[in-house]
C-alpha cells in the first residue's frame, strides 16, 4: 500500500483510458486529484465525484487545452491555488495520426508535438519548483513502445514519444538530489480510445480489414499477443510513487508484452 493522503496528483488526459485508471489508482490511496481532458461534461463530473468518493479527498477538473502554453500555465495555477502545488505529475495526454510522411498534414504534426511532448515540458517546468521545495515529488510520463522503436506512418507520434523519453532522462538528472524522481512507462498497445480510433486510418493506409489491423499490425510486435491493460499501467504508476521506488529515476519501463525485446 502507498499512502498518498495529503498529496496532490495532476494527471493529464485523465477523462478516459490510461489517465483515468491512474487517477483512480491514486485516489484509492487518498490523493487529491486534478484531472484534465475533453469529453461529455456530465460524464466528467460523474468521474470527478467518483474520485472524491474513492479518495475521501478532493478532486478538481481542469478543462484547459494543453496544446496552448498559456492554458497549461492556468491549469497549474489552479492546482497551486486549490492544493498548494502538485506532488505527483502524470503526463498522459496524447493523440495520434497515421499517414505517410509525404501526406502527413503539417497541422497534425504541430498538434501532436504540442500535446504529446511540449505540454509535458511545460507541466514539468512548472511542477518542479514546488516539488524541490517540498523535497519530494514524482513525475511519470506515459510514453510508448514507440519511445524505443518505430512504426511506419507515425512520424509525429514516434518523434514525440522519443522526445518524452529524452525529456524524462534529462529532468531526472537535473532533480536527482532533490527527492524528486522522473520516469516514463512505455506500454505497447493498450485497448483505449486512442488505439481504437486509429484503426480506420491504419485500415486505409495499409489496405487491411479491421481484424487484420488488430492481429497483424497492433499485436504483431507483442509476443504475448495480449493488449496491456490500463489497470496494469496504473499499478506501475502507483509503484513509482511508493517509497520502494525512491531510487528509480530516469528509467523507461517497458510494458509492451515483449515488443521491444
Amino acid at each position: 500500500m502507498t499512502d498518498l493522503t495529503g498529496k496532490t496528483a495532476l494527471v493529464t488526459g485523465s477523462t478516459s483510458g490510461i489517465g483515468l485508471a491512474c487517477a483512480k489508482a491514486l485516489a484509492r490511496q487518498g490523493a487529491n486529484l486534478v484531472i484534465n481532458g475533453f469529453g461529455d461534461a456530465d460524464a466528467i463530473e460523474q468521474e470527478r465525484l467518483e474520485l472524491e468518493k474513492l479518495s475521501g479527498a478532493k478532486a478538481l477538473y481542469s478543462g484547459h487545452d494543453l496544446t496552448k502554453a498559456e492554458e497549461i500555465q492556468a491549469m497549474m495555477a489552479e492546482a497551486a491555488e486549490a492544493f498548494g502545488g502538485v506532488d505527483i505529475l502524470i503526463n498522459n495526454a496524447g493523440m495520434q495520426h497515421v499517414a505517410p510522411i509525404e501526406e502527413f498534414p503539417v497541422e497534425k504534426w504541430d498538434l501532436i508535438i504540442a500535446l504529446n511532448l511540449t505540454a509535458a515540458f511545460h507541466t514539468c517546468r512548472l511542477a518542479v519548483p514546488y516539488m524541490k521545495q517540498k523535497g519530494w515529488g514524482r513525475i511519470i510520463q506515459t510514453a510508448s513502445a514507440h519511445s524505443l522503436t518505430a512504426s511506419p506512418f507515425k512520424s509525429a507520434y514516434v518523434s514525440a514519444k522519443h522526445g518524452i523519453a529524452g525529456l524524462t532522462k534529462t529532468v531526472a538528472l537535473e532533480v536527482a538530489t532533490s527527492g524528486v524522481t522522473v520516469n516514463c512507462i512505455s506500454p505497447g498497445y493498450v485497448w483505449t480510445p486512442l488505439v481504437e480510433n486509429q484503426i480506420p486510418d491504419t485500415m486505409k493506409a495499409r489496405g487491411m480489414t479491421r481484424e487484420q489491423v488488430i492481429n497483424d499490425v497492433l499485436l504483431a510486435g507483442q509476443p504475448t499477443k495480449q493488449f496491456t491493460t490500463v489497470e496494469q499501467i496504473a499499478e506501475a504508476a502507483l509503484f513509482l510513487c511508493s517509497d520502494a521506488a525512491a531510487n528509480i529515476t530516469g528509467t523507461n519501463i517497458s510494458m509492451d508484452g515483449g515488443w521491444t525485446a
